[in-house]
């Protein structure tokens, strides 16, 4: 039978694809004709993977935007049996508006592996390295967290850097942060990216904080796991939430007062994350469109070993098996 770590160059081109989709419409200010593209890009790719898989939870959904059906079949079927976690496009609009930090992104693992939690509402986030795996937790203060991770790593305060989503809902956590003088990096969208760069040594990147969607946290922890580090998150309860959603939360497994980590998220004893640049970013380069194809890169990280593999590739679209067929 082959492997996931056999099978993972294969998953990269999944990525490749949805980026490729996606990059064609960078700045048209149409985020369902991105998302479609990425959509349809990517799964013309699964259907040529060797696997048996299914597509458990698709990033697009709650907002109505193009994605993959709920429980979809990809797959040539003759390979191992396994569970995708896919955002075709982690940063839509910035991509509809030409901005940076736009990334196609997937999880896999064999079947049974994922906790994915439901694509309603947000959920409070925090990642960050190893050295303060067990040390840190979600109900801290701002001010706490950050002084602890920045001890645990030996980072003095004036160098720390945290990395969050441009959002109103972190103006609090954003006044906070001001306060204490760290640097902050705000992205306008791609919080599995930031994620990930909170994640990798010598990223310049210490810690992600903020509020995110359910799906693409269990992307983000499956790199985090990969990576050794440390992801915790827990259901955000926001004022402005409309009076059913813990209760619909409940109702499908959700402990509303419980912190999930990158192990719960992301179990099995095999697990393979590949990411590639739509626009440019902190953790990845954009695409770059040529006349007659595209260069993209990519990353591709699986557990257990741990290994990060980062490529650079260059298509050609005329007489491509999957590309040819979107082109005009």
């Amino acid at each position: 039978m082959v492997t996931l770590r056999a099978l993972a160059p294969s998953l990269t081109r999944i990525t490749v694809a949805g980026a490729v989709g996606a990059a064609l419409h960078i700045g048209q200010g149409n985020c369902d004709l991105i998302d479609d593209q990425a959509v349809e890009f990517s799964r013309a790719v699964l259907h040529q993977t060797d696997v048996d898989g299914e597509v458990i939870c698709c990033e697009g959904p709650k907002d109505n935007a193009p994605s993959f059906a709920y429980r979809e079949k990809v797959g040539t079927g003759r390979g191992p049996k396994v569970e995708f976690v896919i955002d075709p496009v982690d940063g839509t609009t910035a991509a509809s508006k030409g901005r940076k930090d736009a990334i196609s992104a997937l999880a896999c693992a064999p079947a049974g592996c994922f906790q994915v939690l439901p694509d309603d509402g947000y959920y409070f986030k925090i990642a960050t390295s190893y050295h303060s795996m067990g040390k840190i937790a979600p109900d801290m203060s701002i001010e706490e967290l950050v002084r602890t991770v920045a001890k645990n790593k030996g980072v003095p305060i004036a160098n720390f850097t945290v990395i969050m989503l441009d959002r109103d809902r972190h103006n609090d956590i954003l006044a906070q942060l001001r306060k204490l003088g760290v640097r902050i990096i705000l992205i306008p969208d791609g919080d599995i990216a930031a994620a990930v760069v909170a994640c990798t040594p010598n990223s310049g990147v210490d810690l992600l904080i903020g509020a995110g969607a359910g799906p693409e946290a269990t992307i983000a922890a499956t790199a985090v796991k990969i990576l050794g580090g440390t992801m915790l998150v827990k259901v955000w309860k926001d004022k402005k939430d409309d009076a059913q959603r813990l209760d619909r939360l409940r109702k499908v497994g959700v402990d509303i007062e419980k912190t999930y980590d990158q192990d719960e998220l992301a179990k099995g004893k095999e697990l393979v994350f590949a990411a590639s640049g739509v626009t440019k970013g902190e953790l990845l380069d954009g695409v770059k469109i040529l006349p007659d194809g595209a260069v993209v890169h990519s990353i591709c990280m699986r557990f257990p070993s741990g290994t990060v593999e980062k490529s650079e590739t260059t298509l050609r679209f005329k007489g491509h098996p999957v590309y040819q067929q979107f082109m005009p």
